[in-house]
């Protein structure tokens, strides 16, 4: 009843209450202990929450949140904060309502951040311009003429513009949970102390309840009479007491209602009148209890696995604090090279400066002695000194005997000081141009010595960078890029099964040169490679990964031996045997010249020197594409020998001498594997007939249909598989099939190369070493 008539006789009555104080902090130590009990058991809950108090701070004004609102970004700022950038910024009425402000503690003058005291409002003249650019009305302009304005607010976490829209600050949602985290935190800290009634005369006692609708704190007493029973304000439902009051649900800052689903597209919770506005039409949107649950179990999921590797954490920030040290000591380290290598340019420079000093030292003496010796000669030319003097005394002499004696040495010194004095020079220049120093190159190399910068990422040349017998790789590096000493090469299948862990390479060190052989590769294997150089500062980056295709079969050496098939004049093999040339002569111009009444053409064959017996074998091949028609295949050595020794002249280019029939009804007949297969090519292009020998079979579903063209690769494969009797011909660059073709390999099968007209064929060379030769035509073998 005390306290009762003291807040009766002092201040108003119950049914309208006063303009409230700001809220009154004492220190913990001036409340009583009944608040207090239980707080041993909440220690470790004060430990994690003092840990998160930079969480908890506002990156404008650096202390502890008051109504926070999310930006665009999901950054939280003050909204106080909010407002005072936005001024300085030249934004004038987008701060938000400023009657919508909770009058709350912690929205008081006493607890607002110290920066709006200081709070800078922009200058007339920019309110000037910012007005004629389009901001507000000015007279002759229509309201809503232009476009709407977009204000664009700096946020200071992650240094970027954020639009926040037409309505600025008052198009963001309050933050309500951050600040329910804030209040708990200031609590268990104690931060300000205890909250004190509102109400009170002074002393006022400690604050034990709260009320939403009246933004106030209450002690029982004054609670009690600022609502009476039987008013309105006896329905308010009294709360804990607190600093910041806030509203009970999150609203909408649009439509004033309460959010109740969210829009996944934008991001934004939204109210039922946002949900049927076109704004939102066509998003997916999805009841605010459904994100609420998918996101809580998510954020459950991630803080259960960090507390749940809490050892792998703390690992790492040891990991981490001795990387700290280990970058203290090399840079220390680092510090002490450059400031030895400096003191060396400067002890090599000082040298140099004390040489060049000696030599022009050395050669300023040099010419003062031969000009002070000059000097002496022609003073001893003046009248009654030195040489004149002696000379007028000679002449004084009498005895003409003993005068020529003299006269004869004293005549030619005087001569020769008459011819001095008639072609007078000094003996030696008076300038040292000559010792000029050019050190601008010098000069320039000091201006731009930097720190040695570790090598780009090379870029592999994939013109010629291929896999044959073995894996040739080559690369550069980018032209500004730093010298690289070595590189290092890396490279793995692709094609095996993973392996749980990490991806493992293979690794080649210290490679020289731009250019390297992986030798002994897997065939019918896809590979991976990559490049990195390393100088004196470290490794630098890796280059683009590159995929090389190995052969499907080991590689077959073998020379081009010309002793087999006609004309043999027409064909030049080349001095390795790697490469021959069809030239047609004079029996092709008679034949185009007999055109209409029949044409006889001969056929060039060259075979292959090695023949094969067992396995699987594959070689490669360029053929010209300017060819005029060129068949590349195999055969049965013996039936080479037998078709091509003598070769008969044929009728037409178009004919066959891969099976020796070209009826569709004598193959139906013949079910024998043909003893030839070849692949013709002409012009540029692949014929991929339909005949049984020649072109039985496709390599898969998709390849080229027979009968039809296909353009000619940079080279041809060929594959042969002799248990099989099975020949592929591929394309050597992608390893793509063309065709496969049914073979006869009764006996040994070679290769074998036709010509009809002008053509040209090259043999790929190995990546390694050259093969020992070795002769298997004829039947015997023979070592060169």
């Amino acid at each position: 009843m005390a306290t009762l008539a003291r807040l009766s006789q002092g201040r108003c009555q119950p049914c309208s209450p006063p303009p409230l104080p700001p809220p009154l902090l004492v220190p913990p130590s001036f409340v009583s202990a009944a608040p207090l009990t239980g707080m041993a058991a909440k220690r470790g809950t004060k430990t994690s929450m003092k840990n998160m108090e930079k969480e908890l701070l506002c990156p404008v004004c650096q202390e502890m949140y008051k109504q926070p609102l999310v930006l665009p970004c999901t950054h939280n700022v003050c909204q106080a904060c909010a407002r005072e950038v936005l001024g300085q910024q030249g934004y004038i009425g987008h701060g938000g309502d400023p009657s919508s402000e909770p009058t709350s503690p912690a929205s008081t003058p006493s607890t607002r951040s110290p920066r709006l005291s200081r709070r800078t409002l922009p200058k007339p003249d920019r309110l000037d311009r910012l007005l004629k650019s389009g901001f507000g009305t000015y007279p002759g302009r229509k309201r809503g003429a232009l476009h709407p304005q977009v204000i664009m607010f700096p946020c200071p976490a992650c240094q970027g513009d954020v639009e926040l829209g037409e309505r600025g600050l008052a198009g963001l949602f309050r933050n309500l949970t951050l600040e329910r985290v804030v209040e708990r935190y200031r609590q268990s800290v104690s931060v300000g102390g205890a909250i004190l009634c509102q109400l009170c005369k002074p002393p006022p006692l400690e604050a034990t309840k709260g009320c939403t609708e009246c933004r106030a704190t209450f002690c029982n007493e004054c609670f009690k009479l600022f609502h009476p029973w039987g008013t309105q304000k006896a329905q308010h439902e009294p709360t804990l007491p607190t600093l910041s009051f806030r509203p009970k649900g999150l609203m909408c800052p649009d439509h004033k209602e309460e959010v109740t689903h969210y829009c996944k597209t934008c991001q934004r919770l939204v109210c039922q009148l946002c949900r049927v506005r076109r704004t939102h039409s066509g998003h997916k949107i999805t009841p605010v209890l459904s994100a609420y649950q998918a996101l809580k179990d998510k954020l459950t999921k991630s803080l259960t696995y960090i507390l749940g590797n809490q050892d792998t954490v703390q690992t790492q920030i040891c990991e981490l604090e001795e990387a700290v040290r280990h970058t203290e000591v090399s840079g220390q380290q680092a510090k002490e090279e450059v400031s030895q290598l400096v003191r060396g340019l400067g002890a090599v420079l000082e040298e140099k400066r004390a040489s060049l000093l000696q030599a022009i030292e050395e050669c300023q003496q040099e010419r003062l002695a031969r000009l002070s010796a000059q000097i002496q000669e022609h003073r001893s030319l003046l009248d009654g000194s030195g040489l004149v003097g002696y000379a007028q005394e000679v002449l004084k002499e009498t005895d003409q005997p003993c005068f020529v004696q003299a006269a004869k040495q004293l005549h030619n010194r005087i001569a020769r000081a008459t011819e001095a004095l008639q072609t007078f020079r000094p003996a030696a220049s008076s300038s040292f141009r000559h010792c000029q120093l050019d050190v601008g190159r010098e000069m320039k190399l000091l201006t731009e010595l930097n720190f040695l910068r570790v090598p780009e990422a090379p870029v592999i040349d994939t013109q010629r960078t291929f896999a044959y017998d073995q894996i040739f790789l080559c690369w550069r590096l980018p032209p500004h890029s730093p010298p690289a000493w070595h590189y290092t090469i890396e490279f793995r299948r692709t094609d095996v099964p993973a392996q749980p862990g990490p991806t493992r390479w293979q690794r080649r060190e210290e490679v020289r040169g731009t250019s390297a052989l992986l030798e002994n590769p897997d065939t019918g294997s896809v590979y991976v490679l990559r490049v990195r150089g390393c100088n004196k500062a470290g490794y630098g980056e890796y280059s683009e990964d590159v995929h090389l295709h190995t052969p499907p079969a080991p590689v077959l050496h073998f020379f081009l031996d010309g002793r087999w098939g006609a004309s043999r004049e027409r064909l030049a093999i080349s001095k390795d045997q790697r490469a021959v040339r069809s030239v047609p002569g004079l029996p092709l111009l008679l034949a185009a010249d007999r055109l209409l009444t029949g044409c006889h053409l001969s056929v060039d064959v060259v075979l292959g020197d090695v023949a094969v017996t067992q396995g699987r074998s594959y070689w490669a091949c360029a053929v010209d594409p300017a060819s005029y028609l060129v068949k590349v295949g195999v055969g049965l050595e013996s039936k080479l020998q037998e078709s091509f020794q003598g070769a008969p002249d044929v009728i037409s280019p178009r004919y066959d001498p891969d099976s020796g029939h070209d009826s569709g009804a004598e193959d139906a007949t013949v079910e024998a594997s043909p003893p030839f297969a070849f692949l013709t090519i002409g012009m540029g292009k692949i014929l991929l007939g339909s005949g049984a020998s020649s072109n039985a079979g496709l390599t898969g579903r998709d390849g080229p249909a027979a009968g039809c063209t296909v353009p000619l690769p940079p080279r041809l494969g060929i594959c042969l598989d002799y248990e099989r009797g099975r020949v592929s011909f591929l394309d050597a660059v992608s390893f793509r099939g063309l065709l496969e073709c049914p073979l006869d390999c009764s006996g040994p099968v070679c290769p074998a190369f036709c010509f009809i007209g002008g053509g040209a064929v090259q043999l790929q060379e190995p990546v390694g070493t050259k093969p020992e030769r070795k002769v298997t035509i004829g039947g015997f073998a023979k070592l060169d």
